[in-house]
């Protein structure tokens, strides 16, 4: 049992060092500092941001200033030096009556600490008031048979100073019936009487006159006088007297005007005239007097004014009553004024920084303020308190004053302004309360960035479109406020086809408004990945991006491109070459054609626009293929001339047209047959010059068809002769047999040659087409049998061969370059024109 009870005087011993803890702090935390009353404004009284701790230049930046309830300012701070000076003329005795020290407490506030200190500043009394009596001029009436020693109390003066500068004493102008006498009270006041010394006679002397003199003992000394003037009257046996020395009385102060309080009575002895007592106020201050009436002749006293606890909780007068015979009796009633819970609390906010950061710590102190009940007791005992559901609290705090700090931090986001309701209540019965509405505005950091509704968009934009023309437009928020929430808008740099985005897009930093900066071609650029910064204004600054991808639409701006039959380069169109045998629906050729659009510009469908021989070739709505619709007669032409058309399905549609001349021939010496049906008969000029060329090709045949014939007769003679003995001196060499075409390779030659010639007709042109000869295999000899020839017997050079006979076909190259130039004459007589 020993353990609990050592660990229960350990506890006592700590709360007993917490509590002088805390009272060192509290003693640390007031500064005392005197002033003399009377003083001029500006007059020093302390040095307090030396006794602080702080300097006085900082004296703005702490934020340093004076509080105080409900009193006018009575102190200031130099804010050149930081020294407490007054602030105005201060009077000792209209702040604390005759109180023996005259303490005044004022509250110094740092604002960036959130501290308040105590500062108990006591001012001094100076000797700035005379005695003063209530009149001027006093009568006092005594019976002339009134004994030598009998006491007439006289008027006190009233002296508002302390101590030595308070009354000190009374003197009496010098007579020889009267002396005064100086009774001290048990309350230290000062008592004046009139002691009469000799006896009266009112046939000798009917009137006295006298001067009462109070003086303090202030330095230099005041005083002041009142003339008592006393009148000797006839014979009055008995004085009045009262039932009690003191009348006592309490009374709630919220009594209305008019209330009784309590009588007074007075008996005087005497019979008729002498035995009539009247009633006043004897002794009662300038104050008091306007809030009580007693009646003169029964000794009511009742209110005259409401009576107010806070203002004055004890009232003490004496009330004199007074025969006809100038015979007198006093008594003394105290008043006490019993406190009523008629007052509500009051809450005045001393300080209050508004606005607070939202970032700001728990903790945070953001209003001062002072909480005071003028009622007494229980009905000056004050609660309070704020509601649970706000972020923050009530600290008490020095004195009356309690502190309004952060327990959590703070959203702007969410509560950007708080109406905060201190409630205050008493602990009266009933009890009174008030409510103080502070309204705290919440400052915005930049804890917020920039956000977009979504983080990827897309949108689409024609291509061709104008230069310039706005293409989208985005918008972040943020929730901030300020500078915090002003969203400037930016592209992150990136490159498309070498070719930096900015090149292409803009934006609208204000905005967020997209812009084209070119023309967008579809078949170019199908589509563009953005990537668009939000960044706010804040300090530091915030951002966050949002993807965009833009598609560029396609437009129905192509034409179709045919890509076969090819245009040839000099204007003339292919001929396609069909047999007459060949049936219906024979594949002919087919139109092949590409449209660089895409989707349904890019849909082609196919038709025979214009046609020669109505109905004698059929056109694929969707393939393009050229087939012939029925078979063919003798009597159809040998050239046909086809136009087909090419269109896209585009909005509007684009179209394109190619012309094709298809030649109704089995062979090619059928098509030389009939060479002269295809010239052009509506242009004479042109059908002589065909005539011509015809004759010049056959002439030219006849040439080369003669130069076979020599060629193979010397080939002949060559071969005879080499079976021949060989003479001496010869210098031939045998060939193999295999090096030298014969007839049989001539046939070859000619058969491959005219089967694959190809024709190709056009309205007016024409041109022959023919394929890489296949008979190199069969004319050219092989290396090793070309070595074996003599290189002095040349068997046949022609004008433009740069080879040996060995290298060289026997029948010359350039033989048929002509043959198939004049054929290209004959079939275009369009180039000669």
């Amino acid at each position: 049992m020993a353990a609990p009870k050592n660990y229960r005087g350990c506890g006592e011993l700590a709360l007993l060092c917490a509590l002088l803890g805390t009272l060192w702090e509290t003693g640390r935390g007031q500064i005392h500092y005197s002033v003399p009353e009377e003083s001029d404004k500006g007059s020093f009284v302390g040095n307090v941001f030396k006794d602080l701790g702080l300097e006085s230049q900082e004296l703005a930046k702490h934020g340093v200033r004076i509080v105080s309830r409900g009193r006018t300012q009575l102190f200031a701070l130099n804010r050149r030096n930081g020294s407490l000076v007054t602030a105005g003329r201060i009077d000792r005795e209209e702040l604390c009556a005759q109180s023996a020290r005259c303490l005044v407490n004022i509250n110094i506030l740092v604002e960036d600490r959130g501290k308040l200190f105590g500062i108990e500043i006591e001012v001094t009394d100076i000797n700035d008031n005379n005695p003063k009596f209530q009149v001027e001029n006093l009568e006092v009436k005594i019976n002339e048979i009134a004994a030598p020693g009998t006491r007439y109390p006289l008027p006190e003066a009233v002296d508002p100073d302390v101590g030595l500068n308070s009354l000190q004493s009374y003197q009496l102008s010098p007579n020889d019936h009267f002396s005064l006498d100086v009774q001290t009270g048990d309350d230290g006041t000062i008592n004046p009487e009139l002691v009469l010394e000799r006896a009266l006679d009112r046939e000798e002397e009917a009137t006295h006159h006298l001067v009462l003199i109070a003086s303090d003992g202030g330095a230099p000394r005041r005083s002041s006088t009142v003339h008592i003037q006393v009148t000797v009257l006839d014979t009055n046996d008995n004085a009045p007297v009262f039932a009690q020395p003191i009348y006592r009385v309490t009374v709630p102060e919220n009594v209305p005007p008019g209330t009784r309080l309590l009588t007074v009575r007075a008996s005087d002895p005497d019979e008729g005239a002498n035995g009539e007592v009247a009633y006043k106020f004897w002794k009662i201050s300038e104050k008091q007097s306007p809030l009580f009436q007693l009646n003169e002749n029964t000794g009511e006293i009742s209110t005259a004014k409401s009576l107010d606890y806070e203002e004055c909780a004890f009232y003490e007068m004496e009330i004199q009553a007074e025969d006809v015979g100038a015979l007198l009796g006093r008594t003394k009633v105290l008043i006490f004024v019993e406190d009523v819970n008629d007052n509500r609390p009051e809450v005045i906010i001393t300080s209050l920084f508004s606005p607070v950061l939202e970032n700001t710590l728990p903790g945070t102190v953001i209003a001062f303020l002072n909480v005071h009940d003028r009622d007494s007791r229980k009905n000056g005992q004050v609660v309070c308190y704020i509601s649970d559901n706000l972020p923050f609290q009530l600290e008490k705090s020095i004195d009356n004053y309690y502190r309004l700090v952060t327990w959590k931090y703070l959203d702007r986001e969410k509560i950007s302004v708080y109406n905060i309701t201190v409630m205050a209540s008493d602990l009266g019965n009933p009890p009174l309360s008030t409510e103080t509405y502070i309204t705290l505005s919440v400052a915005d950091t930049n804890d917020n960035p920039p956000t977009f509704p979504r983080s990827s968009y897309s949108t689409y934009i024609p291509e061709n479109n104008a230069r310039g023309a706005s293409i989208f437009s985005v918008t972040a928020h943020d929730p901030d406020s300020g500078k915090n929430a002003q969203v400037t808008y930016s592209l992150v740099e990136d490159a498309f086809q070498g070719v930096s985005l900015s090149s292409y897009v803009s934006i609208n930093s204000d905005t967020g408004v997209l812009y084209a900066l070119c023309s967008f071609d579809y078949e170019q650029i199908r589509d563009l990945q953005l990537l668009v910064t939000a960044r706010d204004s804040g300090d530091p600054p915030l951002s966050s991006n949002m993807s965009l991808s833009l598609f560029i639409l396609d437009q129905n701006d192509n034409m179709p491109e045919i890509l076969y039959p090819a245009v040839p380069t000099d204007g003339s169109s292919g001929v396609e070459l069909a047999p007459r045998s060949a049936e219906p629906g024979y594949l002919v050729t087919k139109v092949v054609a590409v449209d660089r659009d895409s989707g349904q510009n890019a849909w082609l469908s196919y038709r025979l626009l214009k046609a020669s021989e109505p109905g004698l070739f059929s056109v694929g709505l969707h393939t393009g293929e050229v087939r012939t619709a029925r078979a063919l007669l003798d009597r159809d032409a040998l050239r046909q001339s086809l136009v087909v058309a090419v269109q896209d399905h585009g909005q509007p549609p684009l179209s394109a047209t190619v012309t094709l001349t298809v030649v109704l021939a089995d062979s090619i010496p059928d098509v030389l047959a009939d060479l002269s049906n295809i010239r052009n008969p509506a242009n004479s000029e042109d059908s002589d010059l065909t005539l011509y060329l015809v004759v010049a090709v056959a002439a030219v045949s006849c040439v080369f068809l003669a130069f076979v014939v020599v060629l193979l007769a010397l080939r002949l003679w060559r071969w005879h002769t080499s079976r021949l003995p060989p003479a001496s001196g010869d210098r031939l060499v045998g060939l193999p047999a295999s090096s030298f075409v014969g007839v049989d390779g001539v046939q070859a030659f000619l058969q491959t040659y005219s089967h694959e010639v190809s024709l190709t007709a056009d309205s007016g042109k024409s041109h022959l087409i023919f394929p890489q000869p296949n008979y190199a295999d069969t004319l050219i000899s092989q290396e090793s049998s070309r070595k074996a020839v003599r290189k002095n017997e040349p068997l046949c050079i022609s004008d433009d061969s740069r080879f040996p006979i060995e290298d060289t076909p026997l029948v010359p190259v350039s033989c048929f370059f002509l043959i198939y130039f004049l054929l290209q004459l004959v079939l275009s007589p369009g180039i000669c024109t």
